[in-house]
């Protein structure tokens, strides 16, 4: 009775734990949510409605890459885009400010977040475990602001762009709800943020076994059509613009297939040593 005690403590302690480290998480998306909140003018003239403009930067390269093409009539190289914003609900844009405000104190915390993660898994690691993986918060942490740069410049521009410029009828008017443009923008960023993390979790599904590098050589054609399915859901229907984010995914597969024979390479090593 008294080992069952025992043991239910110490449940219990590390379910305390990670309500300690889930706090702490909170807390860092609380204070950058309360930053973002406060800079609301920069955070959606600038960052927000920023992809609304055809001054935005990918607008003028790829409007400089058509030219050079030879393609002048483009939308990229438009003066502005057909639509206007606006907001249809009472409450629409104080709660846009709120929700966006949030989004975005997660997306600046992200690093904490995961070093409260690590902070809770840490130590049940063994010694040498813990000491290989140390570049495990600078890893992650880059891949996911990588991700996020690459769904804010790359996949939402052209996701406004083809919406933004497809019509069915001349009779009718783009008028985008602010929640509508503020949702390409969140979904691309974040959706993007989380694929490129693909190295992250294939090392750690090697790590316990659930993953190959021979598994993943085997189904890379499988995947490769996970990554267009993928691809068509974050962009628009247009097959450019889900070649452009297949690309990346497709690099970071064949990226995931390298570490996990490193992975795999070690364990073998540690095995023979033993």
């Amino acid at each position: 009775m008294a080992k069952k005690n025992i043991d239910e403590m110490s449940f219990l302690d590390h379910l305390e734990d990670l309500r300690w480290h889930l706090i702490r998480a909170t807390l860092g998306i609380v204070i950058a949510a309360t930053l973002a909140f406060i800079f609301k003018k920069f955070i959606f003239d600038v960052i927000i409605f920023g992809p609304t403009q055809m001054n935005f930067p990918t607008y003028e390269g790829l409007c400089k890459m058509s030219q050079i093409i030879g393609l002048n009539d483009t939308t990229f190289c438009a003066d502005k885009f057909p639509f206007v914003i606006q907001n249809r609900t009472v409450a629409g844009q104080f709660s846009a400010h709120i929700w966006t405000s949030i989004y975005a104190g997660f997306i600046i915390a992200f690093p904490y977040v995961l070093y409260q993660l690590w902070r809770f898994i840490s130590p049940g690691l063994k010694d040498n475990e813990r000491k290989n993986s140390r570049g495990f918060l600078v890893i992650a942490s880059f891949l996911f602001f990588l991700g996020v740069l690459f769904g804010y410049y790359i996949v939402t521009p052209l996701s406004i762009n083809f919406l933004a410029n497809y019509q069915i009828s001349e009779q009718i008017s783009n008028e985008f709800d602010v929640s509508s443009v503020i949702a390409i923008v969140r979904s691309s960023a974040l959706a993007s943020g989380f694929v490129f993390e693909l190295p992250i979790i294939i090392y750690f599904l090697t790590k316990v076994g659930l993953v190959t590098p021979q598994f993943l050589r085997k189904y890379r054609k499988y995947a490769l059509v996970l990554v267009l399915i993928l691809s068509a859901i974050i962009t628009p229907p247009d097959i450019a613009s889900q070649v452009i984010v297949a690309i990346p995914i497709l690099i970071l597969y064949q990226v995931s297939i390298y570490i996990s024979a490193i992975v795999v390479r070690n364990q073998k090593r540690k095995m023979k040593n033993v």
